[in-house]
């Protein structure tokens, strides 16, 4: 087979956001435009020939035509081998996991994470390095540099199609292709971390839970742990098969999205224990009977916890949270005797912590945690952290959760989404949010919030010294109480601008307020001072969590 070099002209736009570059399906459509993308991030990347490269996707619409797209690509660019996911599906956490375990070079990842899918849905692609983490801005940066200036892009002419449903090796040019079962090697890395045997012996006790796979990635991995390995009943796992539209459903798995799985566990015979993943398997929800858990705190009961896990059995080296999530993690590092990192959003920057060995866990507020097992954070793997903490204590989720309040006190916590704002519009409401920072500080923005800190959040990365300014504002209150608003970087249309709530309080005669009752003053207080409605447009956030 020919390599044939084919003229292109750049497509503005090219630049990737805190998890790669994400447009609606019909823009990947175009022609050129993967392959545009594809061919800048093989030319920024040193010493890749004969080295090998891990490549799948979650599933969703255009997954098969651009994995087929990038096996050529990848062999005109002299890789040496290709480990793809069956079916071109892959996990992201298992990517990851993939990446470690075989010592490749790197991996592309083909995921819109939790945006919707279908052929009017949203597509993404984005590099994983050779650490199994998302590439850090130096690399996304030298890309979407290299985006602005191609002329070409190489692929072998007349290349077949490689047969995806089958796992084995071949050639395709002179590079080998090899289609794995990821799941294999995913399933063995959870044993090695959880305590199986007190899991199977949970279910053989008659305890039930549901996972619902929301028609994503997760569904192969989630059948095959809990439904095969441990030994949970058949129909534990719920919508487990990998559809291109996820089935309708918006594969985001928090509250405003997973209804079908809320209304479950409200049940009268709700199970035991629920959860949910995402589109491409890297976010978690846990939930207990009539009682949901938020991503913040439920890294903060895992820190607290961590011993009970076989994994973890020796102590965590430290936690690291992105800054919008809410503080209760740093409360559990302070009891531990162990730092807490506040980093921006981006699983990027636990990445460098991790590898440094200044981190064992970490963890976002949008429904994301993950470990030192992988450099992603990881959906089942959280559940099963979850999981493992009940067979072990003999405690419900709400009991768990409950105990940490009492002893750590409750960080009330939302989130609330203004999508959809005119870019320009969003641009600015930002900007006159930070003209007013200096004079905020030390003002009583409404009875009992006195703000003690307003700034714009920068980062210095302990390990490498690299510097990240500008990443979203923090309005800091006297006793803990924070707001902080930026603009998201996962959409596709317009801006999305996040608008996250925290309010800590110590009494536990007062942790069952609902929790948008207990953020009242804050939500108003943010709407107030950055004219939220006034700016934005909109008349109130599209979704709360």
């Amino acid at each position: 087979m020919k390599i044939l070099s084919v003229p292109t002209t750049p497509f503005a736009g090219q630049r990737p956001g805190t998890s790669g570059l994400r447009k609606k399906v019909t823009v990947f459509q175009q022609p050129n435009y993967l392959e545009n993308f594809v061919q800048a991030l093989f030319d920024v990347l040193p010493d890749k020939a004969g080295q090998t490269l891990v490549l799948g996707g979650d599933g969703r619409f255009h997954n098969r035509v651009a994995v087929q797209t990038i096996l050529r690509m990848a062999a005109a660019n002299g890789f040496g081998k290709v480990l793809v996911g069956r079916g071109a599906l892959m996990s992201t956490p298992a990517v990851s996991a993939v990446i470690r375990k075989h010592g490749a070079y790197g991996g592309i990842v083909l995921s819109a994470s939790h945006n919707p899918g279908g052929p009017d849905g949203d597509f993404g692609i984005k590099y994983n390095i050779g650490n199994g983490g998302p590439a850090p801005e130096a690399v996304t940066e030298a890309i979407y540099a290299r985006t602005g200036t191609l002329s070409a892009y190489l692929t072998l002419e007349g290349a077949p199609e490689v047969d995806l449903e089958t796992p084995g090796a071949g050639t395709l040019g002179g590079m080998q292709v090899e289609v794995i079962d990821s799941v294999l090697d995913y399933a063995e890395l959870m044993q090695s971390l959880f305590d199986f045997d007190a899991m199977r012996a949970w279910f053989a006790r008659g305890h039930r839970m549901r996972f619902d796979a929301m028609c994503a990635a997760a569904g192969p991995y989630a059948h095959a742990v809990l439904e095969g390995l441990l030994g949970a009943p058949a129909g534990t796992v719920v919508n487990g098969v990998p559809l291109e539209d996820f089935g309708g459903h918006h594969p985001d798995p928090n509250p405003a999205h997973a209804t079908e799985l809320i209304a479950a566990m409200e049940a009268a015979d709700a199970p035991d224990f629920g959860a949910a993943s995402d589109g491409d398997a890297d976010r978690n929800m846990i939930l207990g009977r009539r009682f949901v858990v938020t991503p913040s705190d439920s890294l903060a009961v895992m820190a607290a916890h961590a011993t009970r896990v076989p994994g973890y059995r020796a102590g965590l080296a430290g936690i690291a949270r992105s800054m919008p999530t809410s503080c209760a993690a740093d409360a559990v590092a302070k009891a531990l005797g162990v730092p807490c990192f506040e980093t921006p959003t981006g699983w990027k920057f636990f990445g460098n912590l991790l590898d440094a060995g200044k981190v064992t866990l970490c963890g976002e507020e949008s429904y994301g945690t993950g470990s030192t097992h992988v450099r992603e954070k990881d959906g089942l793997w959280a559940v099963l952290y979850w999981l493992n903490l009940l067979a072990v204590t003999g405690e419900s989720v709400e009991q768990l959760v409950r105990s940490h309040w009492a002893r750590f006190g409750r960080h009330y916590y939302s989130r609330h989404d203004w999508e959809g704002v005119p870019v320009e519009r969003a641009d600015a409401l930002m900007a006159a949010l930070r003209e007013q920072l200096p004079a905020l500080a030390g003002r009583t923005l409404a009875p009992g919030l006195v703000l003690s800190q307003a700034d714009d959040f920068a980062y210095t990365d302990p390990v490498d010294g690299s510097v990240s300014a500008r990443q979203g504002v923090r309005l800091i209150f006297e006793g803990g109480s924070r707001i902080v608003l930026r603009l998201s970087g996962t959409g596709t249309e317009g801006a999305t601008l996040r608008v996250y709530l925290e309010r800590y309080e110590a009494d536990p005669a007062r942790h069952d307020l609902p929790a948008q009752d207990a953020l009242a003053d804050l939500i108003r207080v943010a709407d107030e001072v950055a004219r939220i409605r006034e700016l934005s447009g909109l008349e109130r956030p599209a979704v709360i969590t």
